[in-house]
């Protein structure tokens, strides 16, 4: 949106504006990122003090995480600004919208995203808005995630366990997280919404219906997403760093593994047993004391 519809203290070139949200506005001030209340020339002062209020509690959720690992490095505040450290690669969904990842750094996103949650959740924090637009990228491609505006700050002895705020709890925050892998994954928008055909009043979301989110059939991580979307599947992301610990991506290329492995995949793609009428396993043996032949014979040669 052009800088002009936004009146503040000074004005700001787009260039300048790195995003525009609901309630505030984040600006490019050399090396940093400034969060800024928002003040439309439409705005009333109503309006403008509920979006200062605003910028207060999410400032008191940064002081909070404060030198927590994955959440943007907070650096300083004011009554009406946030000091952020600036993440030189945008935000994750821009990023997604012009590159497509490996899977590897896929799933070394995943991990780094739910250690930041777990560390999130231990400092006793629902974030309640997790989505690819909150997470951003510095210049070496490592996630962070930001934006705890609509998140609740609950007191330091809360059992996290079964907190619940209007709905929202770590439950939903692992279920949206979920939806950002298969953002990520799918290459697809979706939305883990607790208040998805609810009236406008309603004040109180719930669990989304199976139906109302896509199918994680057949895609990668499909199972671990899934189990994201069931509530209490994990009963904490804890948990969900362990699943995600456990996975291994191998290269889709034989090349890049080592010539035991490539062996190994040459002999179990093609059944030899058939060929030579004997045992599978027997072949193998015969396959294999071959190559070594022909290893030793090239070896002599050269």
């Amino acid at each position: 949106m052009p800088s002009h519809n936004v009146e503040l203290s000074s004005s700001f070139p787009p260039d300048q504006v790195l995003g525009i949200g609901r309630t505030g506005l984040v600006v490019r001030q050399g090396q940093f990122a400034v969060k800024l209340p928002l003040r439309w020339s439409i705005s009333s002062d109503e309006q403008v003090e509920a979006n200062i209020e605003s910028l207060q509690h999410e400032r008191s959720i940064y002081q909070r995480l404060d030198s927590c690992d994955g959440v943007v490095p907070f650096l300083g505040y004011s009554d009406t600004a946030i000091k952020l450290r600036l993440m030189e690669n945008g935000d994750l969904r821009s990023y997604l919208s012009q590159n497509k990842p490996s899977k590897a750094l896929q799933l070394s996103w995943f991990r780094s995203m739910a250690h930041s949650l777990s560390q999130v959740h231990d400092r006793r924090v629902i974030v309640a808005d997790i989505a690819t637009r909150n997470f951003l990228l510095d210049a070496e491609l490592n996630v962070k995630i930001c934006d705890f505006t609509e998140s609740m700050l609950m007191p330091l002895d809360t059992n996290m366990e079964t907190a619940d705020c209007a709905g929202y709890s770590i439950y939903t925050d692992i279920g949206q997280l979920g939806a950002v892998m298969y953002e990520v994954v799918v290459g697809e928008k979706t939305a883990f919404d607790i208040f998805k055909d609810l009236p406008l009043e309603a004040s109180i979301g719930k669990w989304p219906q199976r139906e109302d989110l896509p199918s994680t059939e057949g895609i990668w991580l499909g199972p671990i997403i899934e189990r994201c979307w069931t509530k209490g599947a994990f009963a904490s992301v804890h948990d969900l760093r362990k699943e995600l610990d456990s996975v291994i991506v191998e290269s889709d290329s034989v090349k890049h593994l080592g010539p035991s492995r490539n062996l190994t995949l040459l002999l179990h793609s093609i059944d030899f047993s058939q060929w030579l009428g004997v045992s599978r396993s027997a072949a193998m043996l015969v396959m294999i004391f071959g190559a070594i032949a022909g290893y030793v014979w090239s070896r002599r040669r050269g």
